[in-house]
C-alpha cells in the first residue's frame, strides 16, 4: 500500500513539476492572450470530433473481441468504454481504466481471458498503429525539420517500429515454453495470450479490420488537435499535426505522470517546436487539449454513477495481476 501511494505521489510531482518547469519558460501574457481568443466554435467542434473517436474506439475494441471470438453488444461496449475514459483521466495512469474496463467486462459476460486480452491486445493496436501513423508522416516531416533533426528522427522512428514489431513477435510465441513450465497459472495466461495476439495481429482479416479502425483513430485524434490550433490562429498544418502528434501520444502512455499531464506538454512544445510553433502557442494548445478530452470523459462518470457498477469496488490492481495470469 505504502509503494502504491509513494508511486502516485511521484507521478503527481512528475506533472506538477514538469508544468511548473514549462509555465516558467514561456510568455504568460501571450499564452494568456491565445487562451481568452480562442475561437468558441472551434471548442465546440473539436468536442465533437473527440466524440466521435469514442465511437471509433469502441468498434476498434469490438474488431478486438470478434478476432477473440467474444462480442459485447454495441451499447455495452459503448457504456464501458466510457467508464474507463472517465478514469483514465481520474486515476493516476494513463491507463487506469482498462483495468476498470477489463473487471467490468468480466463482469458483462466476457470470459476473463476475453476481457484482459481484449483490451491489452486492443492497447497494442493503438500503439502498432501510432507507430504507422508515424512512420508515413517521416518523409513529409523530414521536409519540414531539416537534415539535422532527420538525422535521429528517422533512426528513432524505425528503432521504435522494429521494437514493437519484435514485442508483436515475441507475444505471439509465448506459448512455446516448456511444457513443464505451464503447471504454473503465470504461464498457462501467457498462452493464451500468445494465441490471442496472433489471431489479431497475424490473421490478415482481423489484423486489418483492427489496425484500419486504430489508423482512423488517431487520423481523428489528430484533427481534433489541428482544430484547436486553428481556434488558438497558430502557424500549423493538418499534415504537421498529423507528423507530430502521434509521438507526443506515445509519449504520453508513458506511466510516469497523472494521465500525462506535464509529459504532454513538454512533448507538445517540444514537437511542434520543430515547425516554428511558439512555445506558449504549443503549450496551450496542449493544455487545451486535455480539457477538451477530459470534458468528454466526463459523461463517463456519470454512466458509472447511474449503473450498478458504482456499487461494488472495482479491484483495479486485481485486474492488473490477473491480466498475467490468465484464465484456470
Amino acid at each position: 500500500m505504502l509503494k502504491r501511494w509513494l508511486s502516485v505521489a511521484l507521478k503527481f510531482a512528475v506533472s506538477g513539476l514538469l508544468i511548473w518547469f514549462l509555465l516558467g519558460t514561456i510568455d504568460l501574457v501571450a499564452a494568456q492572450a491565445r487562451l481568452v481568443e480562442v475561437a468558441p466554435a472551434m471548442l465546440g467542434l473539436s468536442l465533437a470530433v473527440l466524440v466521435v473517436q469514442i465511437l471509433i474506439s469502441v468498434v476498434r475494441w469490438g474488431a478486438v473481441l470478434d478476432a477473440l471470438e467474444a462480442s459485447l453488444p454495441f451499447m455495452t461496449a459503448l457504456r464501458l468504454f466510457m467508464i474507463g475514459a472517465f478514469f483514465n483521466q481520474t486515476l493516476p495512469s494513463s491507463v487506469g481504466g482498462d483495468g476498470v474496463r477489463m473487471y467490468m467486462a468480466h463482469r458483462a459476460g466476457l470470459k476473463l481471458g476475453a476481457a484482459i486480452n481484449g483490451v491489452m491486445l486492443e492497447r497494442a493496436a493503438v500503439v502498432a498503429a501510432l507507430v504507422l501513423v508515424v512512420l508515413a508522416a517521416q518523409p513529409y516531416l523530414v521536409s519540414r525539420v531539416g537534415d539535422e533533426v532527420a538525422a535521429w528522427l528517422v533512426p528513432a522512428a524505425l528503432l521504435f517500429a522494429a521494437a514493437i514489431a519484435a514485442a508483436i513477435v515475441f507475444l505471439s510465441f509465448l506459448d512455446r515454453l516448456p511444457a513443464s513450465l505451464h503447471r504454473w497459472r503465470l504461464v498457462r495466461g501467457l498462452a493464451i495470450l500468445a494465441g490471442d495476439t496472433r489471431r489479431v495481429f497475424l490473421r490478415p482479416g482481423h489484423a486489418f479490420r483492427v489496425l484500419g479502425w486504430s489508423v482512423l483513430g488517431h487520423v481523428n485524434v489528430t484533427l481534433c488537435v489541428y482544430v484547436l490550433a486553428l481556434g488558438l490562429k497558430l502557424d500549423v498544418t493538418l499534415m504537421e499535426c498529423l507528423a507530430l502528434f502521434p509521438p507526443v501520444l506515445l509519449v504520453t502512455t508513458l506511466p510516469i505522470s497523472i494521465a500525462g499531464w506535464g509529459v504532454r506538454e513538454g512533448a507538445m512544445v517540444a514537437a511542434f517546436g520543430l515547425v516554428g510553433v511558439p512555445s506558449e502557442g504549443a503549450l496551450v494548445l496542449s493544455l487545451l487539449f486535455g480539457l477538451v478530452a477530459m470534458a468528454v470523459s466526463l459523461p463517463g462518470g456519470l454512466v458509472w454513477l447511474r449503473s450498478g457498477e458504482r456499487r461494488s469496488n472495482i479491484p483495479v490492481p486485481a485486474v492488473a495481476e490477473a491480466a498475467v495470469e490468465g484464465e484456470e
